[in-house]
């Protein structure tokens, strides 16, 4: 029984009455042990988590071996053309189904933020996001499934861009940035003619850059001719994009990220979509430490309902408002497991 000391339950305990007598994330002490040991409960059937750093390094693991093994699939649909859906089904979806089910947001978005090896670790990332999307908008299992495969491949026709413009960290003249752009054309004529690949899939490779009023690439198509799913993982790329170290820039602060997202300032964007990702999001976001654009530290203990970005903080025995003071804006969220 000693061996569960200050561990952290992952479960409810009940008793044999179905009473629970210890809740889900309880850090277990003494008084808890002789409350297990009072009920009878066997502590073999307690379910504690894992510690942080074994946390991390199993989502990190899972997050590393999926990117790799995407470059792996990606350069063989470079050589012979074919994308190896059996591969990518069984390898990868599973591991971003997993990865889906962590209980910390900010934690897995910390995770999954690109940090090398860019264009891999970024369709990770949007795969990710796009399916917690999906989920939040109450897609059935079957759509999740289709939208986590198109997240997965939408940025497929980079393979035909050389490295040394996708990885130039200079700015690009405008004939590379044209070859940039070039990446959605690319990817539809890789996936179009893909057996068994729902139709949405190489739509969604070429319009993810579309945005609602017309001013995307490479159509420039309006709202009404856009796939949802293209609609969905524009909202994810742009967050995960914006949010990563890539080799132009480095991650945009929070408030910069959503801010932008919301006012449209990267080409507008399904206004619906963007308003569940940020509220659930947001939602999340109680309880959860922040560094200020000032550099004080502080934990989120409301969220205004009209005014997301600008929540109620506790800094030690005082209170912020954000929505009155102007002056400061959330700069990062610091996960569980952070230094």
């Amino acid at each position: 029984m000693n061996r569960l000391l200050h561990m952290r339950l992952k479960y409810d305990v009940m008793n044999l009455h179905g009473l629970v007598i210890i809740p889900a994330h309880t850090e277990l002490n003494l008084e808890h042990l002789e409350l297990l040991e009072k009920h009878d409960i066997d502590p073999l059937n307690i379910v504690v988590q894992a510690n942080a750093d074994e946390r991390i390094e199993e989502v990190s693991q899972i997050i590393a071996n999926s990117a790799a093994q995407l470059r792996n699939l990606f350069d063989s649909i470079n050589e012979n053309g074919k994308v190896p859906l059996m591969e990518i089904r069984t390898q990868i979806m599973p591991n971003i189904g997993q990865l889906t089910l962590c209980t910390d947001f900010f934690y897995l978005m910390n995770q999954v933020k690109a940090k090398d090896e860019y264009t891999y670790q970024h369709n990770i990332g949007v795969s990710v996001l796009s399916t917690m999307i999906g989920k939040w908008l109450n897609l059935s299992e079957d759509e999740l499934s289709i939208l986590t495969l198109a997240a997965l491949l939408h940025d497929v026709g980079k393979v035909r861009i050389a490295d040394d413009i996708l990885l130039k960290p200079a700015k690009l003249t405008a004939e590379e940035y044209h070859q940039i752009k070039m990446h959605t054309v690319y990817g539809y004529d890789i996936l179009k003619n893909s057996h068994d690949l729902d139709p949405r899939i190489p739509l969604v490779a070429l319009q993810h850059h579309e945005r609602e009023d017309g001013t995307g690439y490479p159509l420039g198509i309006k709202a009404e001719k856009l796939n949802y799913f293209s609609k969905i993982v524009a909202v994810a790329d742009i967050f995960h994009a914006m949010s990563s170290k890539r080799p132009y820039h480095n991650p945009a602060p929070f408030h910069k990220v959503v801010k932008k997202m919301k006012e449209g300032e990267f080409g507008e964007l399904d206004p619906y979509i963007v308003t569940i990702f940020l509220e659930n999001m947001f939602e999340k976001m109680i309880g959860k430490e922040i560094i200020l654009t000032d550099g004080r530290k502080g934990e989120v203990v409301f969220i205004h309902p009209n005014d997301l970005l600008s929540p109620l903080v506790r800094i030690e025995n005082e209170f912020l408002d954000l929505s009155t003071d102007k002056s400061v804006f959330i700069q990062e969220i610091i996960d569980d497991f952070k230094g």
